[in-house]
């Protein structure tokens, strides 16, 4: 074959393969978004009622993108519904809104169990002695592209919207954290100034929560923060969400910071609550 025409050949299956890619998920995106999924979002989401129009149309394109690009699989002999795929996917975006970022690129795998599973871990004490056990979870967050969640208590986290306890939001702002390459509470930000602003918010309030948690004192944040400070920033994430007029009244620069860094305020959100919900949309 002439070497011209094979380079031609080349250069045509590259530019197949990436512009196939990028047509398919055009096309998924601009698909309607079906009337079943906005009853899952109105039943199962608690917040998205009050979400205004914008957002909520904003939230449909993010969930059509993510169910396009993201496997779900069921574990422990659950069969994967819509509704388990929409609700999950609804509270992942809602991390992403105003955000011109890559829709979580390094996750392809959502793995759903009906409950609790138990994996096996390991710990170190401070002996430095090696201890191996196993431990029920509700939810884990992996480096190489997994997500593992429990159907039930992400259901009960998605319709209360209030306590500030949501295994999705938890587990996927560990995905943001990650971006960066290790998971250590500082997602990417914008430069050397937004990484001072941030570590200095933070490290004050992780260290407050680790004072409340071994003095048992309760705290707005749940004592799991206390843990690192990669749980702490996806904890925060969860009071942001859930209990924004309270995390704003008391953890004021904490607030800011996770509101820049979100780009959107909770609270407004939450003072529609009390505002007459509009039938049809």
């Amino acid at each position: 074959m002439n070497p011209l025409i094979f380079l031609a050949l080349v250069l045509i299956v590259i530019a197949l393969a990436l512009w196939i890619p990028r047509y398919r998920l055009k096309r998924a995106i601009a698909a309607p978004f079906p009337q079943e999924w906005v009853e899952i979002l109105e039943h199962n989401i608690g917040i998205y009622r009050y979400l205004p129009m914008p957002l909520r149309l904003q939230l449909r394109r993010l969930i059509k993108q993510f169910l396009h690009q993201k496997h779900f699989s069921g574990a422990g002999g659950l069969e994967v519904t819509d509704e388990m795929r929409i609700t999950i996917a609804a509270q992942a975006c809602m991390l992403q809104l105003h955000r011109n970022t890559n829709l979580y690129p390094g996750l392809r795998y959502i793995i759903i169990y009906p409950t609790a599973f138990v994996v096996s871990r390991s710990q170190v004490d401070e002996n430095g002695l090696v201890s191996h056990g196993r431990q029920g979870m509700l939810g884990e967050s992996w480096q190489n592209g997994k997500v593992i969640l429990a159907w039930d208590n992400v259901l009960h986290g998605a319709q209360n919207f209030v306590d500030g306890r949501n295994v999705v939001l938890h587990e996927f702002a560990h995905q943001l954290d990650s971006e960066t390459g290790s998971t250590d509470g500082a997602p990417l930000l914008g430069g050397q100034s937004s990484y001072r602003s941030w570590a200095g918010a933070l490290s004050g309030e992780f260290l407050e929560l680790q004072k409340d948690a071994r003095r048992g004192k309760r705290s707005l944040m749940d004592h799991y923060g206390a843990t690192n400070p990669a749980e702490f920033f996806a904890v925060a994430t969860e009071t942001f969400f859930e209990k924004p007029n309270r995390m704003a009244q008391h953890h004021e620069e904490l607030f800011e910071v996770m509101k820049s860094y979100y780009l959107v305020d909770p609270r407004e959100w939450q003072e529609t609550r009390q505002q007459p919900i509009p039938i049809n949309e």
